[in-house]
């Protein structure tokens, strides 16, 4: 990974000028407040690399704004499904507006959760068993009954959360038959569909993939390690309720069979320029594939920067390179 972003040069050997960046963030989902704390962050960072960085929300005023003043590219930082469905990246395409992340149908794929697990599964990876099911089915069918069937066939602890979304938003851990149905109900206002999946015992971490034009590339694992042994959403955000190993404590083995799973993930799924896969790693070194992130948060205390400094580089150059990249792909 080099250390600084490529810079065009104009024929006279005068400096360029700096490429302008617009970074979105904001939105109107459930992350909108952590959107704008990375985007933040972002702005903060490419300015600091010699970039000029504008803040933008994702509203009615975005593509005037582009087109009255055209950003070299564009680094999306919304969070949840403005930034992750892959929606405003097909907008962004029809405009022919260039932007940092991966390509709008496999943002769609990604976003799907239990559709990215069968991607992966098929490509080989190993990834914790599962149910996804809308919530007319449990009305239609009987939600006792189709409960019933799940545990039958997953077994106890199980993990419940949104088909799609970020930040563990709705996502529970449920150890006991009689308090299903409630996590249920809790998950489904989040989405219309749910997924429960077996819960896998071991070390939970964040993976980090970049790609700066060689190919893609795992940077070192990050161990979480929350107080309540869930990574939910209050362990996430809320300070002192998780602590953070970076590289992570897991052995030289493991460690690198994490790294082979995420840059998998990422070619198989059709990801570009960079990602973040949350995986298990069971005490006997497998590695459980959960689910990928294709816009991680890149707050102060988020975990992509968090890999970027233990593989000894700054934030904000390794994003300059992204959107340099990006921008000149474009011309």
């Amino acid at each position: 990974m080099s250390e600084t972003a490529p810079a065009p040069e104009t024929a006279g050997g005068t400096p360029p000028h700096p490429l302008r960046a617009v970074v979105l963030a904001g939105g109107l989902t459930f992350e909108r407040e952590v959107s704008l704390s990375s985007g933040t962050q972002v702005v903060e960072e490419l300015t600091r690399a010699g970039l000029d960085a504008e803040l933008r929300d994702a509203d009615a005023e975005l593509l005037p704004g582009l087109a009255a003043a055209p950003a070299d590219a564009v680094f999306i930082a919304l969070h949840g499904a403005t930034g992750e469905d892959g929606a405003l990246r097909a907008v962004l395409d029809l405009a022919g507006v260039p932007y940092v992340g991966s390509p709008a149908a496999a943002c769609r794929l990604a976003w799907d959760k239990p559709a990215a697990k069968s991607v992966v599964r098929s490509a080989g990876v190993t990834t914790p068993d599962w149910v996804a099911l809308p919530h007319s089915t449990f009305r239609e069918l009987g939600a006792g009954a189709v409960l019933d069937l799940m545990v039958a066939r997953l077994g106890l602890p199980l993990m419940v959360k949104p088909a799609s979304g970020g930040s563990a938003l709705g996502v529970q851990k449920v150890s006991r038959v009689e308090d299903l149905p409630a996590a249920m109900v809790s998950c489904f206002a989040y989405g219309d569909t749910v997924m429960v999946e077996r819960f896998v015992e071991g070390v939970e971490v964040a993976l980090a993939v970049v790609d700066l034009g060689d190919g893609p590339e795992a940077l070192p694992a990050v161990e979480i390690e929350p107080e309540s042994g869930v990574f939910d959403y209050a362990s996430r955000y809320s300070p002192g309720l998780t602590e953070y190993h970076s590289p992570a404590r897991i052995p030289d083995e493991a460690a690198a069979r994490a790294a082979e799973v995420a840059v998998r993930v990422h070619e198989v799924l059709g990801l570009a320029d960079l990602s973040r896969t949350d995986a298990i790693v069971t005490p006997d070194g497998e590695v459980h594939f959960l689910e990928v992130n294709v816009s991680p948060g890149l707050t102060e205390t988020s975990m992509f920067p968090m890999a970027v400094e233990a593989a000894g580089h700054e934030l904000g150059d390794v994003l300059a390179q992204l959107l340099a990249r990006r921008a000149f792909a474009g011309r």
